[in-house]
């Protein structure tokens, strides 16, 4: 049957044409048709017939795939049934004059129509279902348990239903509202939050769903480690308005991921203070293809800036940021240019073609590894780079410049945190020098940890080494790092250089620092597989220039509190500006010899807290 032509599927449409004429008679004359209406009654009959049959090729009732209906074959029955028993009701009174009587009572005529309906949509769902039961009757049925009662878990519950080739079945929604206790949401009973547990334990679903957006990042933390000791795979609906034409598809209901379960609570900022900021003005964003910078350009555009100039030397990935902006945003001020912050004359060019009012320097070599074997191409763009665009925004006048740092910067034990340092360093004393001559450009620096999903990040490296199988690689069991989102601390970033008033460090509130090693388990969890049997993680060693615990100041620092309480201030050691200037060109001008031992001995010489780790540079410590 679930095969039928469509010649079979009109043949049956025609056998409830007759079914529901009659069971309209029966039911209008209480089951006893009186003789003299039985006559009629045969004269209706072919009459109907035909009428129906002109009416289903009309409308082509019989074309759908029967065992795929749809609402749009079930609005072709309504027309193709509406349209015949209208034309019924029209023919009565024509042909009543020339007959003496009425072919058909308006009252069957009524009848008829609610039941052919009824009749025809029934029969196709019954088929529909019945292929799907057979289609599945070898497959085990997953269970799912829904949390969020709201209009949220009713469109979740709604998208389970219509996609029924996933074969899941709802047997509960649990809620946080109380006041839901026991009541029934599309058949199927709330349970408390309170009770998940024991719910979990009696039901033993496969799935729970998270549908509900309000739910604090703390609670969603819990929520998904109780699911993870039972075993139970945790799925997340995206917000409404990432739906597809304001509709939920199945496929949008996502694995929950890593960095949803590291997000903390949502940071208040202040919105007017960095508007006022913002708001008409050049803005130079330079890195705007990394994970900061590009993340940074999609946060100012919120704020109605005169034009944004993203600067970056990596042409794809700016490409890529270009496109995304285009495809996904209103405003189309901007600038793509391609350039190397090193370069002098070519960001000499950009600033006299564009004069910024505020620039995010975010461009910086990153991964400690590389640059522990690449200690000049370090020194060049992160300390030169910094010095030239720096110069630059003193000399044309820039209002604020906001330095991306890191949390290596802070007693580093590689090449790269010791850059950073020497930047900071660099801006910090060139604010304090141009503030005494009463200079417009104010330096700022914020400094963070490691941000989740960055192209340096050991989530992505965990996805795809479990995605492969594994082994997942740690470099240590006790090694710890600060994590925090992308937004969130880009975020912050716009937070303090809207607050800064030139010659800060800004620190933020990373939160607690996480143990690489149980990251790296709940990842292993969170994708289904069990560590030991289906996986394992094998331990590297430290690579050259890491060390086990990052730091957000040294020993010598302290901090002061600002009215964010996410933002504090950092104490630091002053230098004196002509100093620092003479060493940093010095070494600058030792990139042209190449000698990463000479280079990294005057690096030693300008920060004394440097001591290499893992490294090939500990000799010079000694």
């Amino acid at each position: 049957m679930l095969n039928l032509p469509r010649w079979g599927i009109l043949g049956i449409d025609l056998v409830i044409t007759v079914i529901s004429i009659g069971i309209a008679y029966l039911l209008r004359f209480n089951f006893d048709i009186p003789p003299e209406e039985f006559k009629f009654f045969q004269i209706a009959i072919p009459l109907i017939f035909v009428i129906r049959l002109a009416s289903f090729f009309i409308f082509k009732t019989y074309a759908g795939v029967i065992f795929h209906t749809s609402i749009e074959d079930a609005q072709r029955i309504f027309y193709a049934v509406t349209s015949g028993s209208v034309f019924l009701c029209a023919l009565t009174p024509l042909v009543a004059p020339y007959l003496d009587y009425h072919i058909i009572p308006y009252s069957i005529i009524i009848i008829d129509y609610i039941l052919m309906i009824f009749l025809m949509v029934a029969f196709r769902a019954f088929i529909k279902v019945m292929y799907m039961e057979l289609r599945n009757v070898h497959k085990d049925k997953k269970n799912v348990i829904i949390y969020g009662a709201g209009m949220q878990g009713i469109m979740t519950k709604k998208t389970l239903d219509r996609d029924m080739g996933a074969n899941y079945h709802v047997n509960a929604f649990v809620d946080d509202n109380i006041n839901l206790r026991k009541k029934r949401l599309l058949g199927i009973e709330i349970f408390p939050a309170k009770h998940l547990e024991r719910l979990l334990l009696s039901s033993q679903p496969d799935i729970m769903i998270i549908s509900t957006l309000s739910i604090p990042a703390a609670r969603k933390q819990e929520l998904v480690e109780l699911c993870l000791r039972y075993r139970v795979k945790v799925l997340n609906v995206p917000p409404m308005d990432k739906w597809i034409n304001g509709e939920l598809s199945f496929k949008q209901i996502k694995a929950i991921r890593i960095e949803d379960l590291l997000e903390r609570a949502p940071i208040q900022l202040n919105f007017s203070n960095i508007e006022k900021q913002l708001n008409g003005k050049t803005i130079l964003i330079t890195g705007a293809a990394g994970s900061i910078g590009s993340e940074i350009v999609r946060q100012v555009v919120q704020f109605n800036p005169k034009k944004i100039i993203l600067l970056d030397q990596a042409e794809t990935p700016l490409y890529e940021i270009d496109l995304e902006i285009r495809n996904n945003f209103t405003f189309c001020n901007y600038e793509t240019v391609i350039g190397d912050v090193r370069n002098e004359e070519r960001m000499r060019n950009v600033f006299r073609t564009f004069h910024p009012d505020i620039i995010y320097h975010a461009a910086a070599y990153k991964h400690v590894p590389l640059m522990e074997h690449n200690p000049s191409e370090a020194i060049l763009t992160n300390i030169k780079g910094t010095k030239v665009i720096a110069d630059l925004a003193v000399e044309f006048e820039v209002e604020k410049f906001v330095l991306v740092s890191t949390d290596k910067a802070v007693n580093p034990t590689s090449i790269m945190g010791a850059s950073k340092r020497v930047a900071e360093i660099y801006i910090q004393a060139f604010n304090s020098s141009i503030a005494n001559q009463k200079r417009a450009t104010k330096f700022i620096t914020t400094r963070f940890g490691n941000v989740l999903g960055s192209n340096g990040s050991v989530i992505p490296l965990f996805k795809r080494q479990i995605a492969e199988g594994g082994p997942v690689t740690v470099t240590h069991p006790d090694m710890t790092r600060f994590f925090m989102t992308i937004p969130e601390a880009c975020q912050l970033v716009l937070e303090a250089g809207a607050m800064g008033q030139g010659g800060e460090i800004y620190v933020f509130d990373m939160g607690a620092s996480i143990k690489i090693l149980d990251l790296a388990k709940r990842m292993i969890k969170l994708s289904g597989l069990t560590l030991g049997t289906d996986i394992h993680i094998a331990y590297t060693g430290l690579r050259p220039g890491e060390k086990l615990y990052e730091e957000l100041l040294n020993v010598a620092e302290h901090t002061k509190p600002t009215h964010h309480k996410k933002i504090m201030i950092g104490e630091v050691r002053q230098y004196d500006f002509e100093k620092v200037k003479a060493d940093i060109d010095l070494l600058i001008a030792l990139f042209k010899s190449q000698n990463n031992k000479k280079l990294v001995r005057l690096l030693k010489d300008l920060i004394p807290e440097y001591k290499s780790n893992n490294s090939i540079f500990e000799q010079l410590d000694q």
